[in-house]
């Protein structure tokens, strides 16, 4: 969205942190990469963490890869805006180059888990967009799990029960999308980015314009 100028004044655009959870299955990463091919303006945050980058993996373009020590660091110096312990590592969202996305209108999208929400919620509250992805039913989510045919049934029974806990978090967040068809539910997530962009609050400089344009510029 480009800057609109009157008089020499400008109306600019605060960028925003649009984030994406769900349980696992119900469609949430390729949402997130069909919305991001789709908006000029939006780019992928990239974690943090302390696992070991994988073959192929790029640092700075799939993680920023460190040692705990480093990682450390960055927590105590309030350098993330949300970390987790995630099986033996950690992962968590630098906070300096979000807000560089921010401060220069553009907007950052996150897929995180609630407990991330929660953490962004806490610190960035005002900057926060949260989408909360919903399956169509239970037995559709199942079938998604199995069609995906990465995961033992032990594992897909896993999953199935942390999902039942991760939907009660629903109520958290400001929207919520059934999943039901992905071209439906990808067009619901860029109609809630535009109207997110066209908030008051986030167009800075509003109220100089609109004085001018009272005074017939």
């Amino acid at each position: 969205m480009g800057d609109r100028e009157n008089g020499g004044l400008s109306i600019k655009r605060r960028g925003l942190m649009l984030v994406l959870s769900s349980p696992s299955g119900a469609g949430k990463t390729s949402i997130s990469r069909e919305v991001l091919g789709q908006e000029d303006n939006l780019s992928l945050s990239i974690s943090a963490t302390t696992r070991p980058r994988r073959p192929g993996e790029v640092d700075g373009e799939h993680y920023r890869f460190m040692d705990k020590t480093r990682f450390d660091i960055m927590v105590n110096q309030q350098e993330l805006l949300e970390y987790a312990k995630v099986f033996e590592h950690y992962y968590g969202t630098p906070r300096a180059p979000v807000e560089d996305a921010l401060e220069s209108g553009r907007d950052v999208l996150f897929d995180l888990d609630w407990q991330g929400t929660q953490q962004l919620d806490e610190r960035a509250r005002e900057d926060l967009v949260s989408v909360f992805i919903l399956p169509p039913s239970t037995a559709e989510l199942e079938r998604r799990l199995h069609t995906r045919a990465q995961d033992s049934a032990d594992v897909i029974a896993g999953r199935m029960a942390k999902a039942a806990d991760e939907m009660t978090h629903w109520s958290e967040y400001t929207y919520v999308v059934v999943n039901e068809n992905f071209e439906d539910s990808v067009a619901e997530v860029r109609a809630i980015l535009k109207a997110e962009r066209l908030k008051r609050a986030r167009q800075e400089g509003l109220s100089d314009f609109v004085r001018l344009l009272r005074q017939g510029q």
